[in-house]
């Protein structure tokens, strides 16, 4: 621009040598001025306007909940508030961002803070606990006793918008009329008078520096300050100062004093965070304090208001005296200029310092936030990296769990198996861990190292699944009344043609047992049998099952697809089992739970529906069953080797050729999958109960305890019915039986007895024979 304003003066000049060109010379230069200020005037709106560009996005984990009657370790609640930059002491709290813990009890004086279009002021809350580390009563200082308690949520990632600068824009609505009235006090008295330039004040200004010997005070208005800091260079010339008044004028004639005022307050450079400039109040209120600017006292914002002349030179945490004095300077002018009650002023000034360490940033969680990023850039475009506030579904301590089960499950098979060791890339693990009742994802690992590699296995990893796929199996089978769990199966050698040749599924053993129940089939994890029930059902019933259930890819509908033979990624299997653990129900997956603009409002985000019900929750339960006995006594024994005492439904998944090995399984609030493998395909030659179980077991005792949290719910119209384990027939005198569920009236009539003579269908009640009768009631079984 001005070197466009230079050649336009060049040639006037040129053209008033000449004769009878002076007033050609006049008129362009008044046009080069002109076309100057119209310059200027453009530049001054195009850069005012996208300041919220300049600001970072910020991705924020869950906030913690505590609830009345929820079993919860103190000690846990502890780490998170010390996560989130809480301090613990050894007496009663009295300032913003300090805890004290009891065995029983946890007092906390908590800061303010947003989430999403709510505003918690914070204040003190007890915590009280019984022995066993239920919460028995929450008590706050505003509402008195209450049924639960939000902790603020902790900062996992910041986004720079603008390279090498961090703030947090707040409309001026936002700012505390203390705060504004400190800024304006030492700042620019007579802002709402002046047009951009104070005269009065550039006088006063030179007075007093003619008086002083030295340049001890400056005539800059609020409006030049802003023309300074934003759009010039710091370096002091007459030309940068000419043009500052310009842009000065330009910009008062162009907005409001709110809006320059606003703009001000949030371009203030308030001091350094590592490599990042604290730019605004927003921000400044946050890093020195830990609360949201709207939540500042008097003592607070004279502080800030203070330190605006000189960030480093009156940094509270490296200067407290220093900036104690410049705050009470503030105070004194705030009461002269009748901007604060006497009284008010006077309790300020008693007041401590209530600095506080910043917030921690997490390390934890790469790949998760980069998924989520991802996705909003999908829905909301580019702008969602400028000064945003995303809200997310993730558990920290969840995650931080999650991340030490993959890397020291991997060192652990490492150590155990050296092999592994001799690939060219490293053993590599996934882990994705949702809230079955929601669909948010509350943990997810994609690789072991982020730093290595931001490859994210856990979303995009297309890897066979193997027998994991197995219970979509039984779901498709189960769901007509076609197979029970006790329907009795062929395990004999099975050959089929197919147009890309015979089919020959073995088990893992290669070993053939005969007759087998279906229950049986999946605890023990038996390919043949579960091949002929896919075979039964039919490909295309499987695939459509695993389309209801929330694999979305296409799958083949070939035969091998009963024993896992397509591609899925462990987001989507661990998604499937989530409506098993849902009772049928299938909620959206999701990573987001809302996102707030720089002007304080929440935008749409991709929201999830609400549950639809894609499987009956009678026939869910059946496969649920089925599932806690793998736990019990089939491939998922480990988990209970591992410690593991709770309610849980699990499976293993292998490939043939033991190029991934899995473990997914649920509790009724956590449903989890793990995958274990080589990227370019390298056999790790280990099942997936030897190889990824193990980092299952670790991360779900990690969540839910030892002893687990909850059961599964029994819905109307299931029977549990003795039965003969070997013929699947209902069990009777002569023949040991165990307790099987069926869907209301699929339940075997034919008893397995030997002393059996007739049944009774129409009452379905049993065996009518009156010996057996009386056998039952005076005789013990026989043993076999």
């Amino acid at each position: 621009m001005r070197s466009a304003i230079t050649r336009s003066v060049q040639y006037a000049r040129a053209l008033g040598r000449r004769p009878g060109a002076r007033v050609i010379g006049v008129a362009a230069t008044v046009s080069a001025l002109c076309v100057g200020v119209l310059l200027t005037e453009a530049l001054v709106r195009a850069r005012l306007d996208t300041a919220e560009a300049a600001a970072p996005t910020r991705v924020y984990g869950q906030p913690f909940v505590l609830y009345l009657g929820q079993t919860v370790a103190p000690d846990r609640i502890g780490d998170y508030l010390e996560f989130v930059g809480y301090e613990r002491v050894g007496h009663r709290p009295r300032l913003p961002g300090q805890y004290q813990r009891r065995s029983t009890r946890l007092s906390i004086a908590q800061r303010g803070f947003r989430h999403l279009d709510r505003m918690l002021t914070g204040g003190a809350a007890t915590v009280r606990f019984s022995r066993s580390g239920r919460v028995t009563s929450i008590d706050t200082e505003d509402d008195g006793q209450v049924d639960y308690l939000v902790l603020e949520p902790p900062l996992l990632r910041t986004v720079a918008g603008r390279a090498g600068e961090d703030r947090v824009p707040v409309p001026l609505d936002q700012v505390p009329d203390d705060l504004q009235s400190a800024v304006l006090a030492v700042e620019d008295q007579r802002f709402y008078a002046h047009h951009g330039i104070d005269l009065i004040r550039i006088a006063g200004a030179a007075v007093a520096n003619v008086r002083a010997g030295r340049l001890s005070q400056g005539g800059s208005t609020i409006t030049q300050q802003l023309v300074k800091n934003r759009f010039l260079t710091p370096k002091r010339t007459l030309v940068r100062k000419v043009r500052e008044l310009v842009m000065a004028v330009v910009l008062e004639a162009r907005y409001s004093k709110e809006t320059i005022f606003e703009a001000y307050l949030n371009e203030i450079y308030f001091g350094q965070q590592g490599r990042l400039a604290i730019h605004g109040v927003g921000r400044a209120a946050q890093f020195y304090f830990g609360a949201d600017v709207s939540t500042l006292d008097l003592s607070q914002s004279a502080l800030l208001a203070g330190m605006i002349r000189g960030p480093s030179l009156y940094n509270p945490r490296r200067h407290p005296e220093r900036a104690q004095d410049r705050r009470d300077l503030v105070l004194g002018l705030m009461r002269e200029q009748e901007r604060a009650d006497p009284s008010s002023v006077a309790e300020a000034i008693d007041a401590p310092l209530t600095v506080r360490e910043p917030l921690r940033t997490a390390s934890v969680g790469r790949h998760f936030t980069d998924f989520v990023l991802h996705q909003l850039r999908d829905s909301l475009g580019a702008a969602v990296r400028h000064g945003h506030a995303v809200f997310t579904s993730m558990q920290i301590d969840l995650q931080v769990s999650a991340e030490d089960a993959v890397r020291d499950g991997l060192r652990a098979l490492e150590r155990e198996y050296p092999q592994l060791l001799q690939g060219a890339a490293p053993l590599e693990a996934a882990l994705v861990a949702l809230d079955p009742r929601t669909g948010g994802i509350v943990a997810m690992v994609g690789g072991r190292d982020y730093g290595r590699s931001q490859f994210n296995r856990a979303v995009l990893a297309r890897r066979q699944p193997g027998s994991a796929f197995k219970p979509i199996v039984a779901l498709a089978a189960l769901a007509d009344g076609a197979f029970t769990l006790a329907t009795s199966i062929e395990d004999e050698p099975l050959s089929v043609e197919t147009p890309a040749g015979v089919w020959q599924p073995t088990n893992y053993d290669e070993q053939f047992r005969g007759n087998v129940t279906l229950r049986d089939a999946l605890e023990r994890s038996l390919n043949v049998p579960m091949a002929r029930v896919g075979l039964a059902t039919g490909p295309e019933r499987i695939v459509a099952t695993a389309r209801a259930v929330g694999i979305d890819r296409s799958l083949p509908a070939v035969p091998s697809i009963a024993l896992g033979a397509a591609e899925v990624s462990p987001l989507e299997l661990t998604r499937a089992y989530g409506v098993l653990a849902a009772e049928g129900v299938l909620h959206e997956t999701h990573g987001t739970i809302g996102v707030m603009t720089p002007g304080g409002g929440v935008v749409a985000t991709p929201a999830p529906e609400d549950g639809r019900q894609v499987v009956d929750e009678r026939v869910a339960y059946l496969v649920t069953s089925a599932l806690q006995g793998v736990v019990d006594r089939g491939t998922g024994r480990g988990v209970r080797r591992a410690g593991f005492r709770g309610t849980v439904a699990a499976k293993s998944g292998t490939t043939n050729d033991f190029r991934d090995a899995w473990f997914v399984g649920y509790t009724p609030s956590l449903v989890v999958g793990v995958w274990v493998g080589f990227d370019d395909g390298t056999p790790v030659e280990l099942p997936g109960a030897r190889a990824a179980l193990p980092i299952f077991a670790r991360f779900l005792t990690e969540a839910e305890g030892r002893r687990g949290q909850g059961h599964f719910r029994t819905p109307p119209g299931i029977d549990r019915v003795e039965i003969d384990p070997e013929t699947g027939l209902r069990a009777g005198p002569g023949c040991r039986g165990r307790m099987e569920v069926f869907l209301r009236g699929t339940a075997p009539r034919e008893s397995c007895s030997p002393y059996r003579l007739s049944w009774d269908r129409r009452t379905d009640r049993g065996p009518v024979n009156l010996v057996e009768l009386l056998r039952r009631r005076f005789l013990s079984r026989p043993r076999r």
